[in-house]
């Protein structure tokens, strides 16, 4: 198609994809609420990982960084350090410092390789379809997390997180974080410039060992009415070690930058996928302000058979006319992850994340938010998907 830019575009928008419940398979059960400590300590250690921007319109990479002689850079690593530490009160603080390096001029450019033996079955997919699949992971050569000093470079970020009313946190270290109240309601022309900005943060772990946090900075305009995507950030980080016994000569790390990855293609999200959810719920009550640890949620799990399927128009961008913005709600990222928000028809907004993996597993974190701007639900979910056909 015309104007594209280098090469094939992989960047990927889409509508929402539909799910349908096609069998309930428990119902709604209490699960106990997470313990705090034991979540703060999964939390706790060394992280090594890669980092990146996508644009919320097209989910083409942004540029996190310039070069020495003022060239965007596309790529960070990353090396966060975070500790557990007492407050005084009843419940410890999670401190945490992150700090980056950017590299990358060349951004998502990559070499294909041609053909290959599976050739015949990819012959029905689209033609951006086998380009995303003919990716070989070799971009440019790229400099290697070792041959920076991680621990004397920039802070990116250092804060501290609390047992707060907006944080739904899990014991394996996986969390959605963000207001639990969002000003919504009449717009005042005399206050046009107010346009509440905030970040939700959500991060997925697979396995204790590596973890996934994706930042959605969104800004409130016109009392709500308008809501615009600022920033979407992604950072992919691999346990290393205790804090106290972090060596810093100590090399492991195998994770390729961002901008080296494959995006998942919304075919391999489709089909029927058996779902185990935890959702926890606020209570909004009179007492909430006054209790230390904040808004008191209940937690219930359950488990179904759920059908996925594909969005009537997913778009490639650069290579179709784009679809009306109203439509894009689905960012499909490098390394497996989908990005959404998405207000539903009854005018629930869903902020939400989904981390895929090869071996088929789906793990997703979503955030509700009502009309009324509050909180209403944060769900956890582990999907599988189910490889045989039904008879």
């Amino acid at each position: 198609g015309a104007g594209r830019k280098g090469g094939a575009s992989r960047a990927l928008v889409s509508a929402a994809m539909l799910m349908e419940v096609e069998t309930v398979l428990q119902t709604q059960e209490p699960v106990i609420r997470p313990s705090w400590d034991t979540f703060a300590s999964s939390l706790s250690g060394i992280w090594k990982g890669v980092g990146a921007a996508f644009s919320p319109i097209t989910a083409e990479m942004e540029p996190v960084g310039m070069g020495n002689t003022n060239e965007s850079l596309y790529d960070s690593y990353v090396l966060s350090r975070v500790e557990k530490i007492p407050s005084g009160g009843q419940f410890s603080k999670v401190w945490r410092k992150t700090n980056w390096v950017t590299l990358n001029p060349f951004g998502e450019k990559v070499r294909h390789s041609q053909g290959g033996e599976k050739s015949k079955e990819r012959e029905r997919l689209s033609v951006t379809e086998q380009a995303a699949f003919n990716v070989v992971d070799v971009g440019p050569d790229l400099p290697s997390y070792e041959s920076f000093d991680l621990g004397r470079s920039d802070a990116l970020e250092e804060d501290y997180m609390s047992k707060e009313p907006g944080l739904v946190f899990f014991e394996d270290g996986s969390y959605s974080r963000g207001p639990v109240e969002i000003l919504v309601g009449d717009y005042d022309e005399s206050k046009y410039f107010l346009s509440p900005t905030f970040k939700f943060e959500q991060c997925l772990v697979k396995g204790c060992h590596k973890r996934l946090r994706i930042v959605h900075t969104i800004s409130f305009n016109e009392g709500g009415a308008d809501i615009q995507i600022i920033r979407v950030a992604l950072y992919e980080e691999q346990w290393v070690s205790p804090v106290n016994l972090y060596d810093e000569s100590d090399p492991q790390f195998d994770l390729k930058p961002l901008s080296q990855r494959r995006r998942t293609q919304p075919s391999e999200l489709t089909g029927s996928w058996k779902v185990f959810e935890v959702s926890a719920t606020p209570i909004f009550g009179e007492e909430e302000a006054s209790q230390e640890g904040g808004l008191p949620y209940v937690y219930l799990c359950t488990e179904t058979l759920k059908k996925r399927s594909l969005p009537e128009n997913p778009v490639y961008f650069g290579e179709e006319e784009m679809l009306d913005m109203q439509d894009v709600t689905v960012l499909w990222l490098p390394g497996g992850v989908t990005g959404y928000v998405d207000v539903r028809k009854d005018g629930i907004l869903c902020i939400g994340v989904g981390w895929y993996s090869d071996e088929g597993i789906n793990l997703v974190m979503e955030r509700d938010y009502g009309m009324d701007g509050k909180l209403k639900e944060v769900r956890s979910k582990s999907e599988v998907k189910r490889r045989w056909t039904e008879p």
